[in-house]
């Protein structure tokens, strides 16, 4: 790029490029923005800095082999040589960018003036504070790696790395906020991934046009999925490096977002969100067993309050032996109050859990078992019925590998209870087919939240259901429609 293109070129003049960076940067006004006046070689340097983000000990040792250079040595083409030969270091880089000096300097690298040289030389000698990659929370394993995503983006990108050994893994990096310049990196195997699908989430990216990111990849997801009537979620989140892998080799898409320790995974179906890493960490028949029994919680979770307030409501639609389901006595509120009552009273208690110090959570735990279990039941607010159905539709929600699916579902669960409550197994019946058609209408990237069932496809609703062997998933799914479909 030629000089004239250039709003504001980095000129011959230091002292000219210092007045601006100093302006543009805030030194003097902001403590932690740092301009190093020096002398190296005869000539009047800058170097321009974050505190926080410079590695010390490597900017002390190029500040010590600068100090021992000659006039001589940079007589002649000064910018060749110092970048060639006298900063010995692996990340070096330089901009003739004013403008793009300010970025990189807020991003965290150091750049370096010199005196009749027009480009600022870029040393990417930065580091974030970080914690270590620990297991996640919400997707722990009783046997497998220990390691998580963590909140700086090349500490993500190398975990993925290093279980992805692949030539043609690519790592692409792009920038996203007017003000906030966040780094997002896209990944996928160019060999293996549909490049329609990834020019078509490079697209949604680069059309997001916002000031910042201050919830990463929250924000990003409600820029790229849309739906936002929609509970449902639409990418998958993983803080699993070993999760995102898989996904990898099987040609998703994943979005990795500095400052968040998840990445997403794009595209993803309805059923992505039931698997979990356990299923694979234990032999075939084990892992089926689970999946199964993971099912059965979901299925509780959505359904199972909606169809024991029919029953209860109607006992007459029970068989003989199932005469039992249903309240031994009628309760002072209504059914539909009580379970309206406790649903509110769980979301309080897990809003409650999560702002309450670990010391104290044992306390929270009594206080909640007597306030919802025992208390209420004497009192009369509470049928015993009404406390055990919701207890195993939450332990459902809670055995959903997805957090945001579980949310969605609890959701879902309370429609269908209020529109069961007032218009019984008829709103029940419309409630289900309206939810259903609100699932099959939904696209991800243009693939179908339902699928395999909606488009149909046998094999795949086979590997839905049942944890097949690895050696027998010698296909990769086929609506992603992957450049080398054999695995």
């Amino acid at each position: 790029m030629s000089k004239d293109k250039l709003k504001h070129p980095v000129l011959s003049e230091l002292s000219e490029n210092r007045a601006y960076l100093k302006e543009r940067l805030g030194v003097g006004k902001s403590f932690d923005v740092i301009e190093l006046d020096v002398e190296y070689a005869g000539r009047n340097m800058s170097l321009f800095m974050i505190d926080g983000f410079v590695k010390d000990d490597i900017l002390h040792y190029l500040m010590k082999f600068l100090a021992q250079l000659l006039p001589e040595h940079i007589e002649e083409s000064p910018l060749h040589k110092l970048i060639k030969t006298y900063i010995p270091y692996v990340e070096i880089d330089t901009i003739d960018d004013l403008e793009k000096i300010v970025d990189t300097v807020l991003a965290g690298p150091t750049v370096l003036l010199v005196d009749g040289v027009e480009q600022g030389i870029v040393i990417d000698a930065r580091t974030y504070p970080v914690r270590g990659p620990e297991e996640p929370d919400t997707e722990r394993v009783v046997r497998g790696s220990r390691d998580g995503f963590v909140e700086t983006i090349v500490f993500n990108t190398a975990l993925t790395r290093r279980r992805v050994r692949d030539r043609s893994l690519r790592m692409e990096y792009i920038q996203i906020g007017r003000r906030s310049k966040t780094d997002v990196v896209i990944s996928y195997l160019e060999d293996i991934a549909d490049l329609e699908h990834v020019e078509d989430v490079k697209k949604s990216l680069q059309n997001i046009d916002t000031d910042g990111l201050p919830m990463a990849e929250k924000t990003l997801e409600e820029f790229i999925a849309g739906h936002h009537l929609n509970p449902y979620p639409l990418v998958r989140y993983t803080e699993r490096p070993d999760t995102a892998a898989a996904h990898l080799y099987e040609g998703h898409v994943i979005i990795f977002v500095d400052g968040s320790p998840s990445a997403l995974i794009t595209p993803t179906t309805f059923w992505h969100h039931l698997q979990h890493a356990e299923e694979y960490r234990n032999k075939p028949i084990t892992g089926a067993y689970l999946r199964m029994v993971r099912f059965l919680a979901v299925f509780a979770a959505i359904f199972l309050l909606p169809l024991w307030y029919i029953f209860a409501d109607n006992p007459n639609l029970l068989p003989d032996p199932l005469a039992f389901i249903g309240p031994n006595e009628a309760g002072k509120v209504p059914l539909l109050l009580q379970f309206l009552f406790i649903e509110i009273g769980i979301d309080m208690l897990r809003m409650a859990a999560i702002h309450t110090p670990s010391s104290l959570a044992t306390a929270l735990g009594l206080v909640a078992a007597l306030m919802i279990g025992q208390v209420a039941v004497e009192v009369g607010l509470f049928s015993n019925e009404v406390v055990l159905y919701l207890s195993i539709a939450a332990i459902g929600t809670f055995a959903t590998p997805s957090y945001e699916l579980g949310m969605a579902n609890r959701i879902v669960r309370m429609v269908l209870l209020v529109v069961t409550g007032f218009f019984g197994i008829y709103g029940f019946v419309i409630g289900i087919f309206l939810w259903v058609l609100m699932l099959a209408r939904l696209k991800s990237f243009n693939v179908p939240y339902l699928w395999p069932f909606i488009p149909f496809n046998y094999r795949a609703i086979r590997d839905v259901f049942i944890r097949a062997p690895i050696p027998l998933k010698n296909r990769r799914p086929r609506y992603l429609h992957p450049q080398d479909p054999d695995r």
